[in-house]
């Protein structure tokens, strides 16, 4: 939220933001955010007006927009989630796998309430989803809100920045030609003034090495596939590796950000305190480990001090101006399919370049995907399309299969288990039956 209201307090447009209202279950942690975002706005005169509240129906009165990021059974629940997976020998991480699916599970039902809660009091509102799985979430969501639901993630907005850096082009004059689904999908052209770069960038192993995901995946990898994957297939092209390393941590990453986040919260109750100092601190380390394991199996080294800032809060802001300005822009989003890839059906979230004007976001035309990327996007596609169908009809079967179908857990016997370790832990699965 601090890097989201930092955007808002740098736009003085007129229809800019004017008044945020804070949500969370949880008093203490919205004071906490509340001291944050005054300190950010010290200063500032024409700073949006914050208020907050544990009362969401209050919240969603009058807004245009709606910014959703929750985390149904806290870090406790994303630290169960690894523990559970990799006790079986399988990847427990919080968008990808069998911990992608339990996270799921559970998040779908609150999820749904939410954009139903929407929709009845504010029905013009446009939501932007940044809770995980964003694409099944948002796919979830809208059901109920349609169109007016669109998932943002900064992993597609990073990695074009880095590859458009590398090849010494502006980010801003660049066309990513970008698709998937979210966490899964390939960079296969970065255009600059007609001409496509990428060849260039991926023919120069000094290049490739020189930039996060040429460290992570390999050069010649990057060669094979034609493409720049998303840092998250990372999980899938060497997911022997990645799951030894996640086992062989001192701690699960959810583990270490739920204390992480206990020091800090804790931290505010101190008036002393600067509580942005200590809120820009524990940010800067939670980017800095980001994916450390995955790093240290590839040998890729620490995280360079371009990709620490954030990247959530620019697609936002540039969504909402588009939106509410008709400021028309392009940006990588999640939305339904409408036919953009066409082994899926319309209403499948997708993630790829969209045209955002007032009306929304939509998809733009994108070349076919490789057969081996085809498999994979139809393969996790399919077992999303089962973990929306188990959460809505409380079906433990139907949650047996979105485990045993995932690329990742192989072996019906492990779905199973999986499905029992999680829900003696979670009792946001007690409607699994």
């Amino acid at each position: 939220m601090p890097l989201v209201y930092g955007a808002l307090l740098g736009d003085h447009a007129e229809g800019r933001v004017t008044r945020v209202v804070l949500h969370d279950v949880d008093a203490a942690r919205l004071r906490a955010i509340a001291r944050v975002l005054a300190e950010q706005a010290a200063g500032v005169p024409d700073a949006p007006e914050v208020t907050w509240t544990t009362g969401l129906d209050e919240a969603l009165r009058g807004a245009d927009f709606v910014f959703s990021a929750i985390r149904v059974g806290g870090l406790e629940g994303r630290a169960d989630d690894e523990r559970v997976a990799l006790a079986e020998g399988v990847l427990g991480q919080e968008t990808v796998g069998a911990g992608g699916i339990a996270y799921g599970l559970r998040t779908v039902p609150v999820a749904e309430d939410i954009a139903r809660r929407v929709a009845r009091l504010a029905p013009d509102a446009w939501v932007i989803n940044f809770t995980n799985p964003a694409g099944l979430v948002t796919e979830a969501m809208a059901r109920h809100l349609g169109d007016r639901v669109i998932g943002i993630c900064d992993s597609p907005v990073g990695l074009g920045r880095r590859i458009a850096r590398v090849l010494g082009a502006d980010p801003r004059e660049a066309w990513t030609d970008y698709v998937g689904l979210n966490h899964l999908g390939w960079v296969r052209g970065l255009r600059v003034a007609g001409r496509d770069l990428l060849p260039r960038l991926l023919a120069d192993p000094a290049l490739l090495g020189s930039f996060e995901e040429g460290r992570l995946f390999g050069a010649d990898w990057l060669r094979s596939l034609g493409a720049v994957p998303n840092e998250y297939l990372h999980y899938y092209y060497f997911n022997r590796e990645a799951v030894d390393a996640h086992r062989q941590a001192e701690l699960t990453r959810g583990a270490f950000l739920h204390d992480q986040q206990a020091r800090f919260y804790a931290g505010t109750r101190d008036p002393e305190v600067s509580a942005l100092g200590l809120w820009d601190r524990t940010r800067a380390e939670r980017e800095a480990t980001y994916m450390a394991e995955n790093r240290e199996a590839a040998g890729a080294g620490e995280r360079e001090a371009d990709d620490l800032s954030g990247g959530y809060e620019k697609v936002a802001l540039a969504l909402m101006r588009a939106i509410a300005r008709d400021e028309r822009t392009t940006l990588i989003l999640n939305v339904p399919n409408r036919g953009t890839l066409s082994p899926l059906d319309a209403e499948a979230v997708i993630e790829v370049p969209c045209l955002v004007d007032a009306n929304g976001a939509h998809p733009v035309a994108v070349d076919p995907l490789p057969g081996h990327a085809v498999g994979l996007v139809c393969a996790v596609k399919a077992v999303e399309r089962e973990v929306l169908a188990a959460s809505r009809a409380g079906s433990r079967a139907k949650a047996v299969r979105a485990f045993a179908l995932h690329p990742l857990v192989d072996s019906v016997s492990v779905a199973r288990r999986l499905v029992d370790g999680y829900t003696a832990v979670h009792p946001g699965l007690a409607h699994l039956r």
